[in-house]
């Protein structure tokens, strides 16, 4: 069985962002229907009950309808329209104290009761290459609970016209702010999950995504150089409603750029993105050397998600990751010695239940109640991110709740939760935070980045650079980077905004695993210093 089919498209101006589609095609109207409740429970009793008897003393199903909509406009054009839908079950046991696992498309009963019997042999024959049982954390069963994203408009009910028409909108006004090419995209997701357990555990969640990225390109058409400003629209565990937008969610930061908090001007963001690759041709490239670094949360939501999130992920710390997406600086000694991994300004934690993040459940896919706990306090590395077979390493008595598969096909592993920096406790704002840096930059948005397979050595790019000069905003400038080691660089920042400039950033296809799977996540902060911070300039480096 095919786990599933990918099929990636990509815009011309679109560089990097490749869009993984899978399941069926269907058509917009069978986006919004559902699954009755009463029927999952009947075909997740029927897998239960077959897993017992072949010999499972555990075993939970996970019955997923992950249904996706992509519209795609370049320009004057829509470029695409996909709405998929991928429906089955997966099924996991454990037998003879070893995990298997087994799926299937077909959700009669009798296909089901197939898979649970096979995930069992498959958990029998692995047994004898165990070398010890699975030990899981205990976890009280729940009974029948339900979960759902709090939206107040499904995205998936919105005409596709009307979705049409603000692209377009979008892009018509970026070609008359300037811009020689754009795209704009919206994608939305609806996850309709049901997770049974030999716990005693029936839940049902209906999870909500939505994002509006966008590419404008400026090009000087005299020397044939461009620049490209990517949209500033933070992708959200909201309905439709983020497409609104509210006065009270735009951010004006120094400097003059506007970014956004829970509702998105995508056509006032265009322009501005038109505007500011005009703006990035005539900018003057950055001189390398040691600056101080103020950087946006629309920036260092990605620094944050690549040298925090992903090094206390215990998986990665304990080896399993090796072979595909590396292991961690962070072991466990430097846990037991609670290792000074950034200054007292950095508290780090991990929450599965911030309202409006990408990674929002209500329960993982172990049946565990999400919740929220330190990685690091006041610099101090204090813990890790673990499921239910991991808690008995780190002496812990129950899982963290951050358990995840991204499809009914996939089996469920350790996935990062949101991972974001606690505001500063003193009042502080970016405009006051500028006011005592003498020679710094200014960075707003994500750009390019590389990090090591320990998560140790990384640099970072950008979307909007800005020089600081004796207290105040001053130029635009370009080609900027910076250079890290993680605890370093932690250590380096001496402040942090408070809970007024709190903003989130994420990804949709954070990657993992093998065979590969991708997760949604958040990551929040608030505007942060970080001092002596090497920059280098990106097109002297590349010759």
């Amino acid at each position: 069985m095919d786990r599933r089919d990918f099929l990636q498209f990509a815009g011309a101006g679109l560089g990097t962002l490749l869009l993984p589609v899978y399941g069926r095609a269907i058509a917009a109207e069978e986006l919004i229907s559902k699954v009755d409740v009463a029927t999952k429970k009947r075909l997740a009793d029927t897998a239960l009950e077959a897993a017992k008897a072949d010999g499972a003393t555990y075993c939970d199903v996970r019955i997923g309808r992950y249904l996706r909509q992509f519209v795609v406009t370049r320009e004057d054009k829509v470029e695409n329209v996909v709405n998929t839908e991928s429906s089955g079950v997966g099924i996991r046991v454990i037998a003879n104290g070893t995990w298997g696992f087994s799926a299937t498309s077909d959700m009669s009963p009798a296909s089901i009761s197939r898979a649970a019997k096979q995930a069992v042999a498959i958990a029998k024959a692995n047994s004898r290459l165990s070398a010890k049982p699975v030990e899981l954390a205990p976890v009280k069963g729940v009974g029948e609970v339900s979960w759902a994203t709090p939206i107040q408009k499904n995205a998936m009910e919105v005409p596709l016209k009307e979705k049409v028409d603000l692209l377009l909108s979008v892009n018509a006004a970026a070609m008359k702010a300037g811009a020689s090419f754009i795209n704009s995209i919206l994608f939305l997701v609806n996850e309709q999950k049901y997770f049974a357990s030999t716990d005693g555990s029936y839940i049902d969640q209906d999870v909500h995504r939505i994002w509006a990225p966008m590419t404008v390109t400026a090009v000087d058409k005299a020397s044939g150089k461009f620049r490209v400003r990517q949209g500033l629209s933070d992708p959200r565990g909201m309905g439709y409603e983020y497409m609104t937008p509210k006065p009270a969610d735009k951010v004006t930061l120094p400097g003059g750029a506007v970014v956004y908090g829970n509702s998105y001007d995508m056509v006032e963001d265009a322009v501005a993105a038109a505007k500011q690759a005009q703006a990035k041709l005539k900018a003057r490239s950055v001189k390398p050397g040691k600056y101080d670094l103020m950087l946006d949360p629309s920036h260092l939501w990605l620094t944050i998600h690549e040298s925090v999130g992903h090094p206390l992920e215990l998986d990665r710390v304990l080896g399993y990751e090796a072979n595909y997406a590396g292991t961690s600086f962070a072991t466990l000694d430097k846990w037991k010695e609670k290792f000074q991994y950034g200054s007292d300004k950095v508290t780090i934690v991990a929450d599965k239940t911030q309202p409006t993040s990408l990674g929002a459940v209500g329960y993982d896919d172990e049946g565990v109640k999400t919740q929220r706990w330190d990685l690091i306090s006041k610099g101090k590395l204090v813990n890790y991110q673990v499921i239910r077979d991991q808690a008995h390493i780190l002496g812990l008595t129950e899982s963290q709740g951050c358990c995840y598969a991204d499809s009914w096909s996939s089996v469920q592993f350790q996935r990062m939760a949101n991972v974001s920096l606690e505001p500063g406790e003193a009042k502080l704002s970016p405009a006051e935070m500028i006011k005592d840096i003498e020679n710094g930059i200014y960075i707003i948005g994500d750009g390019s980045f590389s990090i090591d397979q320990q998560r140790y050595n990384a640099q970072f790019g950008g979307q909007l650079f800005y020089e600081i000069k004796n207290g105040k905003v001053t130029d635009m400038i370009e080609d900027v980077a910076y250079q890290i080691r993680t605890p370093e660089f932690w250590n380096a920042c001496v402040a942090v905004c408070d809970k007024s400039d709190y903003r989130m950033g994420g990804s949709f296809f954070d990657g993992k695993g093998q065979p590969g799977q991708v997760s949604a996540v958040s990551h929040g902060s608030s505007t942060a210093r970080f001092n002596g911070i090497n920059v280098i300039n990106t097109a002297r480096s590349l010759g």
